[in-house]
């Protein structure tokens, strides 16, 4: 069951730099916690806001862990860290999950505030194909987040405002996790301690 409308975790007063990362965090793990840093630090972001999808409409097959449970996990990982922020609106919409209405929602909240949108290196030439494309490019700049073995000098697609971050690139992905834990292997260094006791106390990925 998608979580209650009070979980959203943002706040009321207006930045002036929002990052918004979407993804199915499924589940949040070290990497996210970098690009998420190395982001706030180059594009100067006042707030970065966690945005876990219901649904992505690309990922059609994919049958993602429930969503309470990957959002108490990021609950738990971004405990503490007071410019991080999740926003868990694409949950409580109908699935599947498209960018536009939330870049559409963040605009009509912050009107006067810029956007950057985090995507890996890999979407990229994708956009085009994100549902009202034109609008997405219009709206929100991209920040871009290179991957080890994937091109960090991919041509923007035309009309769309695209930013690479240095950062620090890393393969880490939730994949690789929920291998790990169906293999039986330990995650400790690749999640934060909290959410590496929350999972294996839950068994969401193994039962």
């Amino acid at each position: 069951m998608p979580p209650s409308p009070q979980a959203t975790a943002v706040p009321r007063h207006d930045p002036r730099r929002i990052g918004l990362f979407g993804g199915s965090f499924d589940p949040v793990h070290n990497g996210h916690l970098l690009v998420a840093q190395a982001a706030q630090e180059e594009l100067e972001l006042d707030r970065i806001v966690f945005i876990p999808a219901a649904q992505s409409p690309f990922k059609p097959g994919s049958r993602p862990a429930p969503a309470a449970s990957r959002l108490r996990f990021l609950r738990l990982a971004l405990a503490g860290r007071p410019t991080f922020h999740i926003d868990d609106q694409e949950l409580r919409r109908e699935s599947p999950s498209y960018t536009i209405d939330t870049v559409r929602d963040y605009v009509a909240r912050f009107p006067l505030a810029a956007l950057f949108y985090l995507i890996g290196a890999d979407h990229v030439a994708q956009l085009p194909k994100w549902r009202d494309a034109a609008d997405l490019a219009r709206l929100t700049e991209f920040a871009v987040v290179p991957r080890p073995g994937h091109p960090e000098s991919e041509p923007a697609p035309p009309s769309f405002r695209v930013r690479t971050i240095c950062g620090i690139p890393t393969s880490l992905s939730s994949i690789e996790v929920r291998r790990r834990l169906r293999s039986g292997l330990a995650i400790g260094l690749l999640v934060p301690s909290v959410v590496a006791e929350a999972i294996e106390r839950e068994q969401t990925y193994t039962n």
